[in-house]
């Protein structure tokens, strides 16, 4: 068999293997969240979100806001505290209304909730 026919061969599999698995995945909402901090941000997202009013800066603060936040922020692992066994604290900064803000959230198991916001 000639190398033009395995790889002819090879790319025919390997296309009808693709269309199958969009079809497959299509319906689903999968992502693939291979790194911590896009498990983290993927976990945070999915809860519902308590936002404590601490300072006057919170009072504006909406919780699509806080989302938006979530969504375009890094989580610094430095600064949380993950070997606790209940709520998990992480520490993520980023641009919060045009400031940068540094936020400590508490991840429970059905809920978010904000600890301060620097």
């Amino acid at each position: 068999m000639s190398l033009i026919k395995r790889f002819s061969y090879y790319f025919f599999g390997l296309s009808i293997g693709l269309v199958i698995l969009s079809f497959f995945l299509s319906g689903k909402k999968t992502s693939c969240n291979y790194g911590p901090e896009s498990r983290v941000i993927n976990e945070l997202l999915k809860k519902e979100i308590i936002i404590e009013k601490i300072t006057d800066f919170n009072q504006k603060i909406k919780t699509d806001d806080v989302k938006e936040f979530i969504k375009n922020s890094s989580v610094d692992f430095s600064n949380s505290n993950t070997s606790i066994d209940s709520c998990k604290v992480y520490n993520l900064t980023g641009y919060l209304l045009d400031e940068y803000k540094e936020i400590l959230f508490e991840n429970c198991a059905k809920t978010v909730r904000t600890l301060s916001i620097k």
